[in-house]
């Protein structure tokens, strides 16, 4: 009987091999898939998503922590699915394959400003102005593992000021909450769900407007609208937004800034009257 004679293992493929099998730790962490990647062990992930969601519901200001909540409650299966939605569509594969990017050096606000009033590149910059708000100040993901679902963060994370501009909703809580609330519907983002306990930091009449008018918007909005992680905006800036709206399927909300500054100036009326009662009454 002839013996099969099984070649030793090199030593370089055993050393290999012995790395990769050990245990994933803060003292072996795997190298990162993309440039700014950091591996996270289950540990760290769950105290990020801790700590990020309770200190970004009192200061709903620090963008970074927000990013952080969205990136370390995205996986393991929001974001592919957000990925697969991109990839069931003749449009989200072709923006998968081409990756753009949107910052103030890939698309030329000026230019958007020249455009028709009521064109999407328009009313994207007009908005922008009148929030104070720049394409550039959104953060890198990181704590995504898989490259190709990074970029979808990435992309959705930009396309942000997008969907304000399409909605109308100002970056005030108020109308952050109420875009929140549209794209979970949207979307199923956890930390789009998760954003909503941000309410809880409205006023009693901002509060009661949410739950009567803007919440009931955002559900069937979102829900009935298509993918909007789908739309490639650089290629529909010279495009009327009410025809865009009408394809997507997305009426536009009560504009929120229209409707705060009507109450202000009913309870800035009221409060005169009632002054000029007292002094009728004084006198």
């Amino acid at each position: 009987m002839h013996r099969i004679l099984i070649p030793p293992t090199p030593l370089s493929l055993r050393v290999a091999i012995a790395r990769h099998a050990r245990r994933f730790s803060v003292l072996n962490r795997p190298p990162p898939s993309y440039r700014g990647h950091v591996p996270l062990t289950l540990i760290e992930r769950s105290a990020l998503v801790v700590g990020s969601a309770v200190t970004s519901l009192f200061n709903p200001r620090r963008g970074d922590l927000i990013a952080t909540l969205g990136e370390t409650t995205a996986t393991p299966y929001f974001i592919y699915r957000l990925r697969d939605a991109m990839l069931s569509s003749i449009t989200g594969r072709r923006i998968l394959r081409d990756r753009p990017r949107i910052t103030s050096q890939t698309i030329s606000l000026a230019r958007l400003r020249t455009l028709p009033g009521n064109s999407v590149g328009r009313v994207y910059a007009s908005w922008l102005d009148r929030e104070g708000v720049s394409p550039d100040t959104r953060d890198q993901v990181r704590f995504i593992d898989d490259e190709e679902c990074a970029y979808v963060m990435q992309r959705y994370r930009e396309c942000h000021d997008f969907y304000h501009a399409l909605t109308g909703l100002p970056v005030m809580v108020e109308g952050e909450v109420a875009l929140k609330a549209f794209e979970f519907a949207n979307t199923l983002l956890p930390m789009a769900g998760i954003s909503l306990f941000a309410v809880t930091r409205l006023k009693p009449a901002e509060r009661s407007r949410f739950w009567r008018t803007y919440l009931p918007w955002a559900l069937t909005n979102g829900l009935r609208s298509k993918e909007i992680i789908n739309v490639y905006w650089e290629e529909q800036l010279d495009r009327d937004v009410d025809d865009l709206r009408a394809e997507l399927g997305i009426e536009r909300p009560p504009d929120l800034r229209q409707t705060r500054k009507a109450l202000k100036e009913q309870r800035k009326a009221a409060k005169e009257a009632r002054e000029r009662m007292g002094g009728l009454m004084s006198e």
